[in-house]
């Protein structure tokens, strides 16, 4: 049944209208301002069916748009994405490699945790504000930003509907 869901996905625009999409991207350069990396935030109602009957996972895609748009092109390969699959409910956070050693599994999975938190209270918004700051923590205990170097922004802060 899992491509039933993927062929009647949830509305992105009802979850995300415009506002709340600038709230993100706001959030996304305020977390850039505690640290030199970059983060990404992606929504996607569904899968294409082709890529369901596959059996392409909420985290093969999550990969496919950490390349896609340019997360893993960082100089100091310090991107992250943060990518929700509406139609499966799925959070995949996808860190580049300049994260191995400095931030452990599990704290990806803890901030994950909280997003899934407040989506299952209904509250979108507050779910993503909340899993963009909990990710620019753990990015800046990693990366921390450099005192008088300005951020160089090298991927747009504007969140992904897909």
């Amino acid at each position: 049944m899992r491509w039933f869901r993927h062929l009647f996905p949830p509305s992105s625009r009802r979850w995300f209208p415009d506002p709340v999409m600038a709230r993100i991207a706001a959030a996304i350069a305020a977390g850039e301002q505690r640290h030199s990396g970059e983060l990404c935030f992606a929504v996607e109602p569904a899968l294409k069916l082709r890529a369901v009957l596959a059996g392409v996972s909420a985290r093969d895609r999550a990969r496919e748009l950490f390349g896609q748009l340019g997360v893993w092109d960082t100089r100091d390969n310090n991107g992250v994405l943060l990518y929700l699959l509406l139609a499966e409910h799925r959070i995949e956070v996808v860190a580049d490699r300049g994260f191995d050693g400095r931030v452990e599994p599990a704290q990806w999975r803890q901030a994950c945790g909280l997003i899934e938190q407040h989506l299952q209270a209904g509250d979108a918004e507050a779910a993503i504000l909340g899993g963009v700051d909990a990710l620019s923590t753990l990015m800046a205990g990693a990366f921390p930003a450099i005192p008088g170097q300005a951020d160089d922004n090298q991927l747009s802060n504007q969140p992904h509907r897909l």
